[in-house]
């Protein structure tokens, strides 16, 4: 029964080992980006970054005075 247990946990250990290799594979493969923006795109990102917070912080406000009244 231990052997059982013991196999079954180093098979998980592989499975993860492996899938997280996977994952920094892929993260190194894209870490760098192959195109080149202008700054007009990157103004239009900063914005739509900017107005994504917003939206979060008007939810959070929203949903704090829906709990405190």
């Amino acid at each position: 029964m231990a052997s059982f247990v013991q196999n079954t946990v180093t098979r998980i250990k592989i499975f993860f080992k492996d899938r997280t290799a996977k994952i920094s594979e892929i993260n190194r493969k894209y870490a760098t980006p192959r195109i080149q923006t202008s700054p007009a795109v990157k103004f239009a990102l900063l914005v739509l970054r900017i107005y994504l917070f917003l939206l979060i912080a008007i939810l959070f406000y929203k949903f704090y005075t829906l709990l405190h009244t």
